[in-house]
């Protein structure tokens, strides 16, 4: 939203427009799921869940990649840590996700070995330097960061870099959110994350927007962009409820035009495809949904370093309730753990560790 609208009004006079019609909608009950973590924290930034009606609930989804990655892939970035020779080279926030026993940050001080780094290009210095060191990088991430890999595989692949590899827990968004969509979560809007749909283009989400009659709004992640988008959710749930299902498809609303096209970044699709191939993934506290991962293909293996088989193991804090939440069945306040003996400091679960987190995002306010 910039200077004056289409209508004549100045961005003031919308945004106010936006916010009267937000705090005052009295229609049916509506749960609105954020899938991305960045827009969990720009909301908690914003306050934006006490600009709306009581009849607009916001929630939390699988969106942050720190909170989905299973403890298995946790657990063996620490068996990597501890390996002779070898380096985890990783983001702060994987530092202190609890595995099933410790964290990374805690096997440190018993002699394992885990850097942390601004880029995952950082890692080419670091393998530069220490010609004997085997450096693991942990690739996480969705649609966003996954062309970064590839272009990070490239690069190692054309300097002829026999010291680095990836362990990958690389996910997609649609299915996983199908898999909501078929496991009874209540949603009658998604917010649909801005920055994976720059990489894969809004149409990703038509299919589903058509399979279950819910909206979606592609999103920016400043305030008022995510007001707009959520103006553009319950106004289409309304119309949807003024006429017949069977003659109205929800829509897929882009509010991000700036940025997200309908196809995407096709150059950064092709790169993805020429390294990585689909394959079912583990979600933390929700198993193996088939289809939301992506894998190195075969002729790049040589420089996996373990991630194939890694499935969530249970044995992760079952007084943890990270699971649900991430489905939007329960909101972090109903954990017994939450503010009690889970908090920032002392996380029990991934959802209380990252900044995206809903947990941390709930916990801030």
């Amino acid at each position: 939203m910039n200077g004056i609208g289409s209508s004549g009004k100045t961005e003031k006079m919308l945004l106010a427009e936006m916010r009267d019609f937000l705090a005052n909608y009295d229609g049916p009950e509506m749960n609105i799921m954020e899938v991305c973590g960045s827009h969990t924290a720009a909301i908690s930034k914003n306050g934006i869940r006490g600009m709306l009606s009581a009849n607009i609930h916001l929630i939390s989804g699988p969106g942050c990649p720190v909170c989905v990655t299973p403890t298995a892939y946790v657990d063996r970035l620490i068996e990597l840590a501890m390996t002779p020779n070898t380096c985890v080279v990783t983001f702060g926030d994987m530092l202190r996700v609890p595995g099933s026993k410790y964290s990374l940050s805690e096997v440190q001080g018993m002699g394992g070995r885990a850097v942390m780094v601004y880029s995952p290009m950082d890692i080419f210095a670091l393998a530069e330097k220490e010609s004997e060191t085997t450096f693991v990088f942990a690739a996480l991430g969705f649609e966003t960061t996954t062309p970064v890999y590839a272009l990070l595989l490239e690069e190692v692949i054309e300097r002829k870099i026999e010291n680095v590899k990836l362990l990958t827990a690389l996910k997609t968004m649609p299915g996983v959110i199908e898999y909501l969509c078929e496991n009874g979560a209540s949603i009658q809007g998604y917010l649909a994350p801005g920055h994976v749909a720059a990489v894969t283009g809004s149409d990703l989400f038509k299919p589903l927007a058509e399979k279950y009659q819910i909206p979606f709004a592609v999103s920016g992640f400043e305030g008022e962009e995510i007001l707009e988008a959520l103006c553009g959710i319950v106004k289409a749930y309304q119309g949807m409820q003024k006429h017949s299902m069977d003659n109205n498809s929800a829509p897929v609303m882009n509010f991000y035009p700036t940025v997200v096209s309908a196809e995407g970044n096709v150059r950064a699709q092709e790169l993805v495809k020429k390294y990585f191939q689909p394959t079912d993934a583990a979600w933390r506290g929700m198993g193996i949904v088939p289809g939301t991962g992506m894998e190195l293909r075969t002729e790049y293996e040589k420089y996996d370093a373990g991630s194939k088989a890694l499935v969530e193991d249970n044995k992760r804090n079952k007084a943890c309730c990270c699971d649900q939440i991430l489905m939007g069945k329960m909101q972090p306040q109903q954990c017994p753990l939450f503010g009690k003996v889970c908090k920032p400091l002392t996380p029990q679960g991934a959802c209380m560790v990252s900044e995206e987190g809903s947990c941390h995002s709930m916990f801030m306010l």
